[in-house]
């Protein structure tokens, strides 16, 4: 069973969210928060698989909360799924860079959230697709990134390299695979050894690490 912590500051935003994900029989709502430093001792109390973190809140944004829930959190991280109406740079950087897993729009449909739950429950990171392509070229094109670290090409294998510079791309699992001639599932485990190996959470927090470390060229 998936366990989600619902924050927004809108009690009927919240309902919403409630009726929708337990209509799924793999999803229980486990807790709700209405700002972002209650959801910060919700996560700790609740120890959710996954939130849905709105980003515009009194008392604490998500994306403040997001990073208080990365950095102080002890053992396995919740994956943090920021829905919000503000399809906007700004909100989509900071959230991913805080450490949330995917991004996904108030307006989506009824299944896209609960499919979008169920990507970070499995360790997919999901970024909504009207704005995955933007997001990833606005990295490559950032001109002040920190120092890569000069030796973080030699942690990933050849394929490994390869794989993650797709995903980069904003390719699924399934594009790769198509790309390079092989199984999902092969790409799947090499995935999973290069995000073990930088100490990503999950593939969107891999694209963040490649570009930071001057894997994607501009």
């Amino acid at each position: 069973m998936i366990g989600v912590l619902l924050v927004d500051d809108q009690a009927v935003v919240r309902a919403g969210y409630r009726v929708l994900l337990e209509e799924a029989a793999d999803i229980e709502v486990v807790g709700e928060a209405s700002d972002g430093t209650s959801a910060v001792a919700a996560a700790a109390r609740l120890r959710p698989d996954v939130i849905c973190m709105d980003v515009r809140m009194p008392g604490g944004d998500g994306i403040a909360a997001t990073r208080r829930i990365a950095a102080e959190r002890d053992g396995e991280l919740p994956a943090v799924l920021v829905v919000t109406t503000f399809d906007l740079d700004d909100y989509v950087f900071g959230a991913l860079e805080a450490g949330a897993g995917g991004f996904i729009l108030k307006d989506c449909e009824p299944e896209d959230l609960v499919h979008a739950v169920r990507r970070l429950a499995d360790g997919e990171g999901l970024v909504d697709q009207a704005v995955t392509r933007r997001v990833i070229a606005e990295f490559s094109r950032r001109r002040k990134r920190p120092a890569p670290d000069p030796g973080a090409a030699e942690l990933l294998t050849g394929r490994e390299t390869e794989i993650v510079l797709l995903l980069a791309r904003g390719m699924s699992n399934a594009e790769i695979a198509r790309e390079l001639f092989v199984e999902p599932s092969t790409v799947k485990s090499h995935l999973g050894r290069a995000m073990a190996k930088v100490g990503a959470r999950d593939r969107v927090q891999t694209v963040v690490w490649a570009y930071r470390n001057g894997l994607v060229p501009d």
